[in-house]
């Protein structure tokens, strides 16, 4: 049962990753000259997504060997 979570978070990860990712396509186009302060939002939210995935993806794994 650890795995289908691990998996899943995995797939959650993914899925907001693209979302943070579109918009701040949008925002860009939208406003052009905050392109800096956009792409370093962007990256640091996606990071801290990634981070928490990583941590849901492990508590999946040892839950499934526990």
């Amino acid at each position: 049962m650890g795995a289908i979570g691990a998996g899943i978070a995995a797939l959650g990860a993914g899925v907001g990753i693209g979302l943070i990712g579109s918009h701040a396509m949008d925002a860009i186009a939208r406003q052009p000259e905050a392109v800096g302060d956009i792409r370093s939002n962007m990256i640091l939210t996606a990071a801290f997504v990634e981070g928490a995935a990583l941590f849901a993806i492990v508590v999946g794994l040892l839950a499934s060997l526990g």
